[in-house]
C-alpha cells in the first residue's frame, strides 16, 4: 500500500513560487501540497526538480561549510596548501580515513524521491502536463539517477542497482528490500544505458543548468572513462583490487569497449557544433581566465551550477580567496588568501616553445644555490613564455586581478661581500632603503592570510567589488562539464584504443587554445596526458578522482620523504646591492612549504570509499569494500 505523501511549501524554490498564482489554490493547510498539486503543475515540479539538481553529492564547489572544506578541497589534494589561518588540520592530514569520499544514505534518499517523482509525473492526470512534458520531465529525472549510480560508483564501486520505488509491505519480512551489490561493470554500464535510452528525450536544449542531450552525452563520456581505466589501470597493478562477485574490479577485458563508448559520446558532443572551446580574448591567459567567469555567451560550458547573487544565491569562494591586499569585507579584516597553489601545478604547464615546465634559474634557500639564481628584471619575468593556462588559474608576483596590482615578495636578498643574506619581514613591510620589504600579500613561510607557497588562487576569482563582501558575495558559476574536459576525455580514450593521431589532435586543439603553435605536439603518452588534465581541470574537482582510476593515487601518496611527496613553494626575492648591475632585480627560491610538512599516505583500501556500518547491519546481502 502507498501512503500519501505530502509536500512541505519549504521545499519548493523561489523560482516555482514566483511562477504559481497562489491566492487562486485552495490548499488545507496552506504550507502543505498534496501529490496531486505538486504533479499536475509544471511550474512545482520544475521547483522539485531545482531541489534535487541541488542535492547532488559533491565533493569540492564554490562554498564553503564554515570551515572552508568544501572551497579549498584541492588542498586535501596537494593542487595547493590551506593557508586562510594557523590551522593546518586540512595540510597536516596524513592517512585518509576509509570513509572519506563516501556517499550512500544521502544518493540513496534522492533516488527514493527521484522515484516518487517519477510515478507522480507519470500517473498525473493533469491537463497542463502533456505527454510530451512528462516524457522530458522523466527524462531529467533518469538522467539525475544516472549521474547518482556514477557518482556512487566512482566512490564505492558497484551499488545496488534500485530502479522503482521500494515499498516495505509492514510484513515483518525486510528482505526485498535487501537488494546486493551490482557488480561495478554493471553499475557503470547502467549508467551508459540510461544516457542512450533518454538523450533524444531530453528538453533543455542550450542550457546550462539543465539535463539536456549533451549534458547526458558529457556524463556518458566521463563515466564510460572512468570504467576503461578501471579495467585497464586495475589490472596493471601487481595486485588488482577486486571481490570475488564483482563488486569490485573490472575485467581487463572489457577496457576497450568502454574506452569505446566514451569516446563515441565525446566526439558527439564535439562535433555537434553546439559548443566551441571559448575563444574570446586575442590574450591566451586572459582567455583562459575568462572562460571560467564569463556568462555571457560562453560557448564552452556544458553544465553549471549557477549563482545569482541579485536575489541572494551567492557563495563566499572569492570573500575567502581573495588576495589579502584586496579584502574589502569589515568582518575578515585580515582574511582572504585561503588557498595557495602548488610550485608543481604551475611547473607540470610547458613553456609555450615546448621545454619543460620546471622555473627556471631558481636556488633552494642555500648559499651554493645562489649560483644558479637569474637575476630577472622584474618579478613576473620568471613565467615569461608559460602555458597561458598557468596566468589563467593562479595569481604570480608581477600580475594583477581585477585591475589592482599585487605586491609579492617574500623579502630582500642583501649583499655582505661574498654571497647574499636573506632577510623578511611582516606583510606590507618596507626595507631600510626604503623599498619593499615583504609584500602585503606575501609570501610568508607560516604567515596566516597571505601566500605560503609564492601563489595565490585567480581560477573562479571574482573580479566584482561585491563578491568580496559577505552583504554580497560572489555569483561565479561552478563547472560541472565543459568542452575542454571533453577533449581530454576524447584524447585519453583514443590512446588508450591506439590511436595516437586523433589524440595528438585533440589535445593540440587545447594548447593551442593556450597559446602554444598550432600543431605544438607530434605525438603524447599517458603522461602527457594526465599532465594536460591536470593543468586545463585544476581545482575543478578532477585531480583526486583521476589518481584514483589511474591507480596511482597510493604510489603518489605513500607516506615516503621524496621530492614528490610534498607541496612546493616558489618565493619571489628583491635583490640589494647598491652599485651593481644587479641591485633591484629578483631572484627565486623553491622548497618544500613549511605550511604541508608531512607527506599523504593514501592506503589501498582508500580507492574504495567504505560503506556505512548501518547499511550493512540493515542489509546482510552487502559486502564490504576490500582492506575495510
Amino acid at each position: 500500500m502507498r501512503m500519501q505523501r505530502t509536500w512541505l511549501f519549504a521545499a519548493l524554490t523561489a523560482a516555482s513560487l514566483t511562477a504559481c498564482d497562489w491566492m487562486d489554490m485552495t490548499i488545507e493547510p496552506q504550507t502543505i501540497l498534496t501529490d496531486q498539486q505538486v504533479w499536475g503543475e509544471p511550474a512545482l515540479i520544475d521547483g522539485v526538480l531545482a531541489d534535487y539538481y541541488n542535492r547532488l553529492p559533491v565533493d569540492a564547489q564554490l562554498e564553503d561549510q564554515g570551515d572552508n572544506s568544501r572551497a579549498t578541497t584541492p588542498t586535501f589534494y596537494d593542487e595547493a596548501v590551506f593557508s586562510g589561518s594557523t590551522r593546518t588540520a586540512m595540510n597536516e592530514i596524513q592517512e585518509y580515513p576509509y570513509n572519506r569520499w563516501a556517499e550512500w544514505g544521502g544518493s540513496y534518499n534522492l533516488i527514493r524521491d527521484i522515484h516518487v517523482a517519477m510515478d507522480g509525473i507519470t500517473n498525473t492526470q493533469s491537463a497542463t502536463v502533456t505527454d510530451a512534458l512528462k516524457q522530458g520531465y522523466l527524462a531529467e529525472l533518469r538522467f539525475l539517477r544516472a549521474f547518482l549510480y556514477f557518482d556512487l560508483a566512482k566512490r564505492m564501486g558497484g551499488v545496488p542497482l534500485v530502479t522503482e520505488q521500494l515499498i516495505y509491505g509492514f510484513d515483518g519480512d525486510p528482505s526485498s528490500l535487501q537488494l546486493p551489490r551490482s557488480t561495478e561493470a554493471a553499475t557503470y554500464e547502467f549508467v551508459a544505458d540510461e544516457v542512450d535510452a533518454i538523450a533524444g528525450q531530453l528538453g533543455n536544449q542550450g542550457s546550462m543548468t539543465r539535463a539536456n542531450r549533451y549534458t547526458a552525452l558529457a556524463l556518458k563520456s566521463r563515466a564510460m572513462l572512468y570504467a576503461g581505466s578501471i579495467a585497464r589501470h586495475n589490472s596493471e597493478m601487481a595486485s588488482p583490487i577486486s571481490l570475488p562477485g564483482g563488486e569490485v574490479g573490472i575485467p581487463a577485458s572489457q577496457a576497450d569497449q568502454y574506452y569505446q563508448a566514451s569516446l563515441q559520446a565525446s566526439r558527439e558532443i564535439i562535433n555537434s557544433g553546439a559548443y566551441s572551446l571559448y575563444n574570446s580574448n586575442p590574450d591566451p591567459g586572459v582567455n583562459f581566465y575568462d572562460m571560467i567567469i564569463n556568462k555571457g555567451g560562453n560557448t564552452e560550458m556544458i553544465m553549471v551550477e549557477d549563482y545569482d547573487a541579485s536575489v541572494g544565491r551567492s557563495h563566499n569562494y572569492t570573500r575567502d580567496l581573495i588576495p589579502r591586499s584586496l579584502v574589502q569585507d569589515a568582518s575578515a579584516i585580515i582574511g582572504g588568501s585561503a588557498m595557495s597553489p602548488a610550485l608543481q601545478l604551475v611547473e607540470t604547464s610547458d613553456y609555450l616553445d615546448g621545454s619543460s615546465g620546471e622555473m627556471r634559474g631558481v636556488g633552494l634557500q642555500t648559499v651554493a644555490s645562489q649560483a644558479d639564481w637569474i637575476f630577472y628584471d622584474s618579478p613576473e619575468d620568471i613565467f615569461e613564455g608559460k602555458d597561458g593556462r598557468t596566468y589563467g588559474t593562479v595569481i604570480y608576483p608581477g600580475t594583477q586581478f581585477a585591475g589592482s596590482d599585487l605586491l609579492m615578495q617574500a623579502g630582500v636578498y642583501v649583499w655582505n661581500g661574498a654571497s647574499y643574506d636573506r632577510v623578511v619581514g611582516s606583510p606590507g613591510s618596507t626595507y631600510s632603503d626604503g623599498g619593499v620589504l615583504t609584500g602585503t600579500d606575501g609570501p610568508i613561510l607560516r604567515e596566516p592570510y597571505v601566500s605560503g607557497t609564492g601563489f595565490l588562487v585567480r581560477k573562479f576569482l571574482d573580479p566584482a567589488v561585491g563578491a568580496r563582501q559577505s552583504s554580497i558575495d560572489s555569483d561565479v558559476w561552478w563547472v560541472k562539464f565543459r568542452l575542454g574536459e571533453i577533449y581530454l576525455n576524447a584524447a585519453e580514450a583514443a590512446l588508450e584504443l591506439g590511436d595516437v593521431g586523433e589524440a595528438v589532435g585533440y589535445i593540440n586543439a587545447l594548447r593551442q587554445r593556450a597559446g602554444f603553435p598550432a600543431g605544438s605536439l607530434t605525438t603524447v603518452d599517458r603522461q602527457k596526458i594526465r599532465d594536460e588534465r591536470r593543468v586545463e581541470l585544476a581545482f575543478e574537482d578532477h585531480r583526486v578522482w583521476d589518481l584514483k582510476r589511474w591507480r596511482i593515487a597510493h604510489e603518489l601518496w605513500n607516506n615516503i620523504e621524496g621530492p614528490n611527496s610534498r607541496v612546493w613553494a616558489l618565493f619571489g626575492y628583491r635583490v640589494v646591492r647598491p652599485g651593481h648591475p644587479d641591485d633591484g632585480k629578483y631572484v627565486y627560491d623553491k622548497f618544500p612549504s613549511p605550511l604541508a610538512e608531512r607527506p599523504r599516505y593514501f592506503r589501498l583500501g582508500n580507492y574504495y570509499s567504505e560503506i556505512p556500518q548501518g547499511a550493512l547491519n540493515s542489509n546482510p546481502n552487502l559486502v564490504r569494500n576490500p582492506f575495510h
